[in-house]
């Protein structure tokens, strides 16, 4: 978990990644290399999303986890296609129990006090906070760092780079989850040089919002 998520810190963004062909896979992970961004969130919303996952492996400088796991048994496909950590919509504790039981970080999805409240009870202290725009963003997210110190936040949904330093100024934010950088349409075009300069930019914005 610290190297992960000492990865995550220094990076300050995680792109989210919906991919449709395993062919595109390598490639999209050499490109966001390339940008200066080696991670991927790879959302299991599409058939290829294992087999892409499982294809990054050969590109060894990717830090490649598992999005939108919503059951144990997407864990476990994901653990068995290499994911480096685990991220999921909401908050389900057997989700979080497997990713605990087989050490591989695990980031719940929280959009209440509530469940906030009981991802920390199950031991998890860095959670996504989704939608994050939707919810209230900035403001939102102030408001959870007073009463849950304990937790820390990597906020998705409706983050660009509009708003991206708004976020990143604040010490609770680990991250930001974003798609703006790897939108499908780029993938199905075999766009990466945009991949790779949509990366680039938002490292440099990231780095200005909060300098290493």
């Amino acid at each position: 978990m610290s190297d992960v998520l000492a990865s995550l810190e220094k990076l300050r963004l995680v792109p989210v990644i919906e991919i449709d062909r395993e062919q595109d896979a390598v490639p999209l992970a050499r490109a966001l290399v390339e940008g200066g961004l080696p991670v991927a969130e790879v959302t299991f919303r599409t058939a290829a999303a294992e087999g892409s996952l499982r294809a990054m492996g050969a590109v060894k400088e990717i830090l490649a986890g598992a999005g939108t796991i919503t059951t144990v048994e997407e864990a476990k496909r994901a653990l068995g296609a290499g994911a480096k950590f685990i991220v999921s919509p909401g908050l389900a504790p057997a989700v979080v129990k497997f990713a605990q039981e087989n050490k591989i970080p695990i980031f719940p999805g929280v959009a209440t006090p509530t469940e906030i409240m009981a991802a920390l009870d199950l031991g998890a202290k860095v959670l996504k906070f989704f939608p994050a725009e939707a919810l209230g963003g900035v403001k939102t997210l102030k408001a959870f760092s007073g009463p849950f110190g304990a937790a820390r936040f990597i906020p998705t949904g409706g983050i660009s780079t509009a708003n991206l330093k708004d976020y990143l100024s604040m010490p609770k934010v680990v991250a930001v989850g974003g798609s703006w950088m790897v939108k499908p349409e780029l993938l199905r075009a075999g766009n990466f040089a945009e991949v790779t300069k949509l990366a680039r930019e938002a490292v440099e914005l990231a780095r200005a919002a909060r300098p290493s």
